[in-house]
């Protein structure tokens, strides 16, 4: 090959090296591009606890037109905590929570039960259904009085005079959804839901009728709430069954 025919061919050969050094050293193309970068979310409580507040309300207020999201807010923490627990450890059934609490640590749960703990947000009545004078009146004297010919203890007994639960591990049952109440009674019964031992609600749900869990569902979701309504002091109450949430007096877990 002669030197002109040389030249001939270097040139192109020249220019397409000087091309992709051109694209090398200067603007990327779009291949290669780096994706995109996304900020990352705020680290703090209320956006680690947006899972909780989907169902249950910005405060823990629950939602009582759905009858199944119970209030959160002002219940005793370490209630809450224990429900956490159980769910975690399969002794509460309901699979969008025991997801939700899977690989939550004991610090983490105490923390949210604290913040649901400590909100105070007002009460919203839900939908009772419409039940006979004598089922309401049934309802009215097993949370009051229970029933001492069937060992059914009154649900003021352990929740407290006011119903508005009683510290450190015992729920209030005012402003609860009718639906929830009777829910929450029959899952006791059908164990799929349960504490530990020994399990005094289990023992008590499963002395009451159908009929009877729909007295204690309705007088309990239509009773007006009192004017206090935080839980009482530790050990205002001396559970009458065997509570391993409890104790043997209702200050301890």
């Amino acid at each position: 090959m002669n030197t002109n025919a040389s030249l001939r061919l270097a040139k192109p050969f020249g220019a397409a090296v000087l091309l992709v050094v051109a694209m090398l050293s200067g603007v990327p193309s779009h291949a290669a591009d780096a994706p995109p970068t996304h900020p990352a979310p705020p680290d703090t409580l209320q956006q680690r606890i947006a899972t909780c507040t989907t169902c249950h309300g910005v405060h823990g207020e629950g939602t009582p037109g759905s009858g199944y999201f119970p209030r959160l807010a002002g219940k005793p923490a370490t209630y809450l905590t224990r429900q956490m627990q159980d769910f975690q450890n399969g002794l509460r059934k309901y699979a969008p929570m025991e997801y939700t609490v899977r690989q939550l640590s004991p610090a983490y749960m105490q923390e949210i039960a604290e913040y649901f703990s400590s909100q105070q947000v007002p009460y919203s009545h839900s939908p009772v259904p419409a039940v006979s004078a004598a089922t309401m009146q049934r309802g009215d004297e097993l949370v009051s009085k229970g029933d001492p010919v069937r060992k059914i203890p009154a649900c003021a007994s352990c929740h407290g005079s006011q119903l508005t639960g009683v510290e450190p591990s015992t729920p209030g049952l005012v402003g609860l959804p009718y639906d929830y109440l009777s829910a929450q009674l029959g899952s006791w019964r059908t164990h799929t839901r349960a504490t530990v031992a020994p399990d005094c609600m289990a023992v008590v749900a499963n002395r009451l009728s159908d009929s009877d869990i729909t007295a204690v569902a309705a007088s309990l979701a239509s009773r007006q709430l009192p004017a206090d309504t935080h839980a009482q002091a530790a050990g205002s109450v001396t559970p009458p069954l065997p509570c391993g949430v409890l104790g043997a007096t209702g200050d301890g877990t």
